[in-house]
This record gives structure tokens, sequence and C-alpha cells, in this order.
């Protein structure tokens, strides 16, 4: 059977399975109905038009979404306080400078469709300054059991409409300052989670209490519209003392299971569906995996029994599921959830201990992230988890047994070849550094020798001067071709990408700068003004996606004093129109796992750099 798939514009058929065999068959725990046949169009948000105005020493950026579901020739008009600014309808991008304009001035678009004008969108989003600050209240500090106080700093966070009005809302972690890596000992203070709307009012506060320990791997919190109702929830795994967002407690409000190190290794885990407007927990399942024996997942103080990682997929090719996982270094389990009709439904559980899969190869492999995408382009999404990629349905699909790493990259890095394309470095000494892998098989097209734990790694195109991507690493000393040759100098940052400036080439994201790359050095773009960055010295932002105005992405950062997000939008035009990056599944989906573990950034499900063809309209539905 054949399935329609999308690339560059046109619509060809591509055959659903692709010749892995050897490894098909493995890892299936069917706990509801086999998933649909896949659908042509997929499940989106129904936005509003993200306008925002970003003000330049002589005037005003004004941009706005392209969305999925608009036609194909639709063009624009450009508002200010009413009066059309625009001499003739904006049909070349989804942008519009105007000159001499003070910053304050108020701005709407109108969409124009087969010549007849539509009706005002939303108000523009006003970036005076160059940036946009987001109030937001840091929770009260406290003291651990062992009597060491802790404040709270803003973490990373996610967005999603919570509220069913069309703009994006966010959803922020904040983080004790005594957070540890599971491999460090100590108590920590308790994890909190906001849902906040961009002008800082915050709808509800969770305090996930003192059963769920602090740090990178023990809260990847997912914001995503499930089951369909045009808000998005939040989902996390929760534990006794849990406060949803209405103060209702989840279990038992009075256990303390944390032994003298400050681990939690006994009492029970949950995972919980929070409602995205109110913070009221819906449902509440036993987490799956249960931790069961705390060494069965590669020691017995309590490290690798606690990393856990999370996403969303496309399952069945028109509707989200939620994914959740535990374990990498030994043993793997990955868990399919459906949210539909108020209550969870396990669509299967993937577990390397299984009889199906032991020995197979897939144990060990997992990275500090994951990545979703539909890699044998049979219409629904797979789950790449390191070294390993696990089928629609539950089987494991492909494992290069080439083991644990911190960076991957998927998405489609290289129009020269059809589909997606994946980037993988390893932290496993002995096993080749880095590689470049068909995500279809597995098969690998090139790798970099054995060396060392090579940290990060990126994998984009940065470069006008080679077609398709560059990739570069840690332990590399220059940037790669598809093809595994060398191409030149290394960037100055190993880290996050952002399409920036007007041009298709990503620009190169670190700390609190954008740089663009350059073959003798590179050129700063953009110093975050009175921010910090997440995670040490991974350097992180809180988030950073194509969250407004049109298909280049914003960065956010907190500021120093944790009492705003602020908000960079580009201030640089275009003459590209593409699509809002958050109506292409891949990105969406990307953006929604942004912040588990080791964060990495977002990229598209078609290619986007020097000399791209005409970019694809997306095949999708709103509710």
């Amino acid at each position: 059977m054949t399935h329609p798939h999308r690339r560059r514009g046109r619509r060809v058929v591509l055959p659903a399975a692709l010749a892995v065999a050897a490894l098909a068959g493995a890892g299936l725990t069917v706990l509801s109905d086999a998933p649909a046949e896949a659908a042509t169009a997929r499940q989106v948000e129904k936005l509003d038009r993200g306008v925002v105005s970003v003000h330049t020493g002589s005037g005003n950026l004004v941009s706005w979404r392209w969305l999925g579901t608009d036609p194909d020739n639709v063009a624009f008009n450009v508002y200010r306080a009413g009066t059309k600014v625009n001499s003739s309808p904006v049909t070349g991008s989804t942008t519009y400078f105007h000159s001499g304009a003070p910053s304050s001035a108020d701005y709407t678009v109108r969409a124009v469709v087969n010549g007849a004008e539509q009706g005002d969108s939303v108000h523009a989003v006003q970036f005076r300054t160059g940036y946009k600050d987001v109030p937001i209240s840091p929770p009260s500090g406290g003291t651990t059991p062992d009597g060491v106080s802790y404040t709270y700093e803003a973490n990373d966070a996610s967005v999603g409409d919570l509220d069913g009005d069309g703009a994006l809302d966010i959803v922020l972690k904040w983080q004790p300052t005594n957070a540890k890596d599971n491999s460090q000992s100590g108590y920590t203070g308790n994890t909190i989670v906001d849902g906040v709307k961009l002008d800082g009012t915050r709808l509800w506060r969770v305090d996930l209490g003192r059963n769920i320990r602090s740090g990178a791997h023990y809260t990847q919190f997912q914001v995503y519209d499930y089951d369909g109702d045009g808000k998005a929830e939040v989902a996390m795994k929760t534990a006794d003392g849990t406060k949803d967002g209405t103060g209702t407690v989840i279990g038992s409000s009075s256990a303390d299971h944390r032994n003298s190190s400050g681990y939690i290794l006994s009492g029970p885990e949950y995972l919980t569906m929070f409602n995205g407007q109110t913070g009221r927990a819906m449902g509440t399942v036993d987490y799956v995996p249960a931790r069961g024996t705390v060494s069965s997942w590669g020691d017995s103080y309590g490290n690798r029994v606690d990393r856990f990682l999370a996403g969303t997929a496309y399952l069945d090719g028109a509707r989200p599921s939620l994914i959740m996982a535990r374990g990498y270094y030994t043993r793997t389990v990955i868990a399919a959830w459906d949210w539909r009709d108020g209550r969870f439904t396990r669509r299967w559980t993937f577990d390397t201990n299984s009889s199906t899969n032991s020995g197979k190869g897939y144990d060990g492999q997992g990275s500090h992230a994951l990545s979703v995408g539909d890699v044998d382009n049979d219409g629904r999404d797979e789950i790449v988890y390191g070294a390993m990629a696990v089928d629609d349905n539950g089987n494991g699909l492909w494992t290069t047994r080439t083991g644990h790493g911190d960076a991957q990259h998927l998405g489609d890095l290289d129009p020269s070849t059809p589909g997606l394309e994946y980037y993988k470095v390893s932290e496993s000494t002995g096993q080749p550094a880095a590689l470049y892998i068909d995500p279809a098989n597995g098969a690998v097209r090139w790798k970099l020798g054995a060396c060392c734990d090579n940290g990060r790694g990126v994998a984009g195109d940065i470069w006008s001067g080679n077609s398709g991507p560059e990739m570069w690493s840690s332990s590399d000393g220059g940037i790669r071709d598809e093809g595994g040759g060398t191409k030149g100098r290394k960037p100055s940052s190993t880290n996050f990408l952002a399409w920036w400036d007007g041009d298709p080439v990503r620009e190169l994201l670190d700390g609190t700068r954008i740089d663009k790359y350059g073959t003798s050095s590179d050129t700063r773009l953009l110093t975050g003004s009175g921010v910090s960055s997440n995670n040490g010295t991974k350097a992180t932002p809180v988030l950073s996606g194509d969250i407004l105005g049109d298909w280049r992405e914003e960065v956010v950062w907190r500021t120093g004093d944790n009492k705003n997000l602020r908000i960079y939008s580009t201030p640089h035009d275009t003459d590209r129109r593409i699509t809002t990056l958050l109506h292409d599944t891949l990105y969406r989906t990307s953006l929604a796992w942004q912040n588990t573990a080791y964060n990495q950034p977002p990229h598209t499900g078609f290619f986007i750099g020097a000399g791209m063809p005409t970019p694809p309209r997306p095949s999708v539905f709103t509710p």
C-alpha cells in the first residue's frame, strides 16, 4: 500500500515500508486498537495572525503568519490605526517595513482572498525596543531538610494555545537554585510550572511537590492539543503531593519518599494531564514504566533510573499522541498515550527488556534527547531515540548499536536526497564520535572515528557557500558537508540555531547572542540585553522558535532578576514567504520536545536554506 507524501511543493507517492525486515516485529505491547491508516491532513493549532511590530531606528518591521489553512494565493494589506499603509497587496513575503513610523504605531493585517479583503487581524504585539518583556513571578524560595536555602530561576518553557483564543501562551518551568544532576546527591526544592499569557497574566501554577526531584532530567513537560478541542493540554510526571493549578493534591499530601541522599527511589509515580486553561488535573494514571528494581536501570543509587524523555508524535498520521520514556544507558522503555474524551489510553509500550527486543541491540542506545518525525515516509511519525528508532506502531525499526549520545538533529537537512536526514553525536567512548544516518533504516552514510565524550553537535544550513547542510561537533576540527567532507572553519559555537536575518540560511544561537557564520569569522547580529541563559554550560535559551510573526524564529531569555521573559523578534526584512513553521508538524513537535533533558533546536520537515526550492504548503486541519 502507498500513501501520499508531500515534499518541496509537489505531491509524490512513496512506498509505505522500507527494507528493514530484519528489525520488524520487535517490541510491541498493544493495549489499544491498531493505528489508523495515515491521513493526508494533520491536526494543528487554529492560530491567529500573530502580528508583530519590531521597531528599528528608521521605522517598524511588521510581520505576520501565513497560516497552513490560508489559500496558496492569499495576499495581505497592512493597516495602521485603520489606515492602509501599503500601496499594493503584499504577496512576496509576510512582512512590511513601515518607514518613519514611531514605535507606538498600532497595526493590524487583513488577508485578501481572490480579490476580497477579509476582516482585521489581532493587533500587533509591539517590540518597541527590539524586545518584549513578559512579566513573571518567581515562587518563594525555601530551605531543604539539611538546612540549605534556595531561590528560583526561570528555566525551560514551551508554548501552546492554552485558552483557545488563537494566541500562543507560555508554559514555564521554575527550577530551584539547588537543582541537581542525577549523578549528584542532595535535596532539591520543588519544581514549579506556570501557565502564562503573553501579557504576563498567570493562568495557573502547578507545584510538583517534594517527591519530584528538580533537575534537567526529571521533569519533561509536553504542551499540545491532544484531544482536538482547540485548547492545549499539559502533560507531566507527578507524584504524591503534587498540587494542581486549582490547589487539589494528587495522591498523599503528607508522604515524603526522599531518602537521606535526596533521591526518591520509592513511592508511587504518576502521569497527569492538566487542563491548559486552569491547571486542573484532569486525569492521572500510573507512570509507565514503573521504576521497579532501581539497579536494573544501570546503578543502585538513583542516577540512571530517573532519566526521563518526552515528546509528541502523530502516530496515526492525523492526531497527536503523547510519548513518555524512561532510561537510555541500559534499559529503555517508551510508552505512547492517547488523550481522548477526558481519559488516557495507552497505545503501545516499547521495552528493550521484552522478549521480542532483548539481545537485538536496542538497549543502551538513548540520547539526552529524542526526535520525532516520519522517517519512513508512511505518513506516520516514528521516535528516533538516540542510536535507534521505534516505528509508529511500537516496533523496533533500527539500531546502529553505536551507543549513548548528547545531541541529535532530525529534519530535512539536505535538499538533494528525499525524506529526512539525521545527525547524532556520541558520548560513548569507543564509538564513532558523530554519525550521519539515513533515519528510514539506520544506514550510516558517514561517521567520524571513535574518540571521546563528544558533548555537543549541530546540523543545519549555516553557510550559503556549500549546498545543503553543515555539521560540526565538539571533537571535530571543522564543518562537514552531507558527504562527510571537511568544508572549512568551525563556527564559534556548538549549540542552538535560529533563522534570524532575511535569508534562509540559519544563524548560530549560543548563550545570549546570535551570530552569522562566516568563513573567516562570525558576525554578531544580536546580543541580548540584561538576560541570562539556562542550564549551565549548555547555555540554552528559555525557548527558541517561530512563535510570532513570519517564519523567522524568536528567542526567549530570562532577565537576570527572573522577573521577566524577554522575547526578541527579528528586525530584518525578508523577501521570503514561508508558511508559519508552527503548521509544519515536524517543526511543531520539535518545539514541543525542545525542553526535554539537553535542549536542542527545532528542525523542519522541508529544507530551508541556500538555493531552496519553493517551500511546500502543509496538508493540515484545525479543530
